[in-house]
């Protein structure tokens, strides 16, 4: 079947899902496992199939370790350090922008690397890795900033801030107006790494003056503490986060915003109205232009991706620690497992390549349920979305090796004269109106910026009902619906999901079906 999408400045994956049986396995198991070495004594056994969590690199050193399995280095990983910001009626030294900066000499990059991690990372800067395809971009910005562990400087910038509010340090700990400075730093104790760089943080802000209250706890209490909690009500100050991948991307629009900037809904606050909110307008709009394509050139994006990098850095709410080369284990039983760049054997390619022995697939996984299992702004955490990915095709999808979009359920040709030309909409195509609640055609001299052609494939649901195109304009409606607000109390409206619609649906213009 085919389908026009007229859309301005960007091309965009249809966020349809479709599901057909297609593998060369009958059935997939994930069995939850969360100490890693039991699971690989279960994957040596011949009891698990692979397992989709690291193992640590001490388990993995010799020949007499390896025999009987296949081990894959995965570099799609990453440790960050989430900052509060917040300002509220208890003071909050972190609400001021150079003390956060400081952070990056009070952190020992290189230990986290070389000790934490055995060697198998390296350090970061920004949300771009070594391996991003985006770094070579960045690279002269990066060094600019010249960060090296550096505790006296670190020490001498947070001194001079906390003295220019008013601070005063007495028997070596920091007070403001008579009260003492204690800050609440929640360390994932779930994972050794992330355990450590709590404990050595810590230390390294208890030695330059702060009373550290250490709250340790798992995933499922940081959607609570950390991300579903009032900034403003400082029930923690630091986050040790750690980030997976589910894949390699050529051009990343999403990173940079994910990352740094407050309309993504991914920054303290969460863009929840009822809380305190980091803001930034200018990081805003530099990310926004990125992720929709609202650019004329490789030199202008690559110049908005320099700002917006640098911006991130400058401000350090989130601030990033090292990448980190992951080691995942599966049998030797098993063959065609692919090792993806950036997501390692978690891709949703291996469940569909992977052949055995055996009709069913048997998969480890460290968690079942950490977030939300709701496709809509949900599986937000790596844990969930390593089974989710494997339950439907999307339109398309990032090659796991080249990062470049590749068709699963749709093929395309894109018309496009550059950024100035505009292509003429048929007088029949449709688009939601959202006053009336209904579809209407565009009529006469409409104008988009891009005209590409779907030539969709169909098939059936998971409950045997026919596709067809209503499920196609559906996710359209929806996004075009919950991307906008109306008005005040709007229905259709949600303050975390609605900012990521409402820049899709900015593309989307004109849709026709033939």
């Amino acid at each position: 079947m085919k389908f026009w999408l007229v859309i301005i400045l960007a091309t965009i994956a249809l966020p349809v899902a479709f599901a057909e049986k297609g593998t060369f396995v009958d059935q997939i198991q994930f069995i939850q496992y969360l100490d890693e070495n039991t699971a690989l004594e279960e994957v040596r056994n011949g009891n698990l199939d692979m397992y989709y969590f690291r193992i640590s690199s001490d388990r993995l050193e010799t020949e007499k370790d390896r025999d009987g399995i296949q081990v894959f280095d995965s570099t799609g990983g990453s440790y960050s350090i989430l900052l509060n910001p917040s300002v509220s009626e208890d003071f909050n030294p972190f609400s001021i922008s150079e003390l956060r900066f400081a952070l990056n000499h009070l952190v020992d990059r290189n230990l986290i690397v070389n000790e934490l991690i055995g060697g198998y990372g390296r350090t970061m800067i920004s949300n771009y890795g070594m391996f991003a395809a985006g770094y070579l971009t960045i690279i002269d910005e990066i060094e600019s900033f010249h960060f090296k562990y550096n505790p006296s400087l670190a020490s001498q910038i947070i001194t001079e801030e906390l003295e220019n509010v008013g601070a005063e340090k007495i028997d070596n700990y920091w007070y403001y107006d008579g009260k003492q400075i204690e800050i609440t730093f929640f360390i994932r104790s779930d994972d050794p790494v992330r355990k450590s760089i709590g404990e050595i943080l810590s230390s390294e802000l208890e030695n330059v003056g702060f009373k550290v209250k250490k709250d340790f706890g798992d995933l499922n209490k940081a959607f609570v503490v950390v991300y579903g909690s009032n900034p403003a009500d400082q029930k923690w100050h630091l986050y040790t986060e750690g980030w997976g991948s589910s894949g390699f991307s050529k051009y990343d629009s999403v990173g940079l915003a994910q990352m740094y900037s407050p309309w993504f809904s991914n920054m303290p606050g969460n863009n929840d109205p009822s809380y305190w909110n980091y803001e930034n307008d200018y990081l805003d709009s530099i990310t926004k232009k990125i992720y929709t394509g609202d650019f004329t050139s490789a030199e202008e994006r690559s110049s908005l991706i320099e700002k917006a990098t640098i911006e991130g850095v400058s401000e350090s709410v989130r601030i990033f620690l090292a990448s980190k080369t992951d080691q995942f284990v599966a049998s030797n039983d098993i063959d065609g497992v692919i090792n993806a760049l950036g997501a390692g054997i978690t891709t949703r390619f291996t469940p569909i390549n992977v052949t055995s022995d055996n009709d069913s697939l048997v998969v480890g996984v460290k968690q079942i349920y950490q977030g939300s299992w709701n496709p809509i702004g949900g599986f937000t955490d790596t844990y969930s979305n390593q089974v989710w990915l494997n339950l439907y095709d999307p339109a398309a999808f990032s090659h796991p090796y080249t990062g470049e979009t590749i068709p699963v359920r749709t093929e395309w040709q894109v018309e496009n004269f550059g950024s100035q030309e505009k292509i003429l909409v048929p007088n029949d195509a449709v688009t939601w109106d959202i006053g009336s609640q209904s579809w209407k055609k565009v009529g006469a001299n409409k104008e988009a910026t891009s005209k590409i052609t779907f030539d969709l494939i169909l098939g059936n649901w998971h409950n045997e009902q026919s596709m067809d195109m209503n499920d196609i304009l559906h996710s359209i409606y929806f996004l075009l619906e919950w991307g906008s607000e109306r008005h005040e109390g709007d229905n259709t409206y949600d303050s975390v999901y609605s900012p990521q619609g409402c820049a899709k649906c900015q593309n989307v213009n004109r849709n026709k079906a033939n």
